[in-house]
């Protein structure tokens, strides 16, 4: 997968509020949040970049050869 950018966002106080609220009520981080939506206006809009990668999947990353003593 390819390296994540990392983005400054600078939201109003109420607006960061009810997207984390939003984010909580479907159990996603703020973060995620952001992409998703993002995600989905841009596919709305004709505008998702074919070569998008997919976005991160939920939950835990998955435990590594070194982490499991495998």
């Amino acid at each position: 997968m390819a390296e994540r950018k990392s983005v400054l966002l600078r939201l109003d106080p109420a607006v960061h509020d009810a997207l984390s609220k939003w984010a909580n009520d479907e159990l996603r981080s703020a973060n995620a949040q952001i992409e998703f939506l993002l995600r989905r206006a841009l596919a709305e809009a004709g505008r998702m970049p074919g070569n998008a990668g997919k976005p991160a999947r939920r939950g835990r990353p998955p435990k590594t050869d070194r982490e499991t003593g495998d």
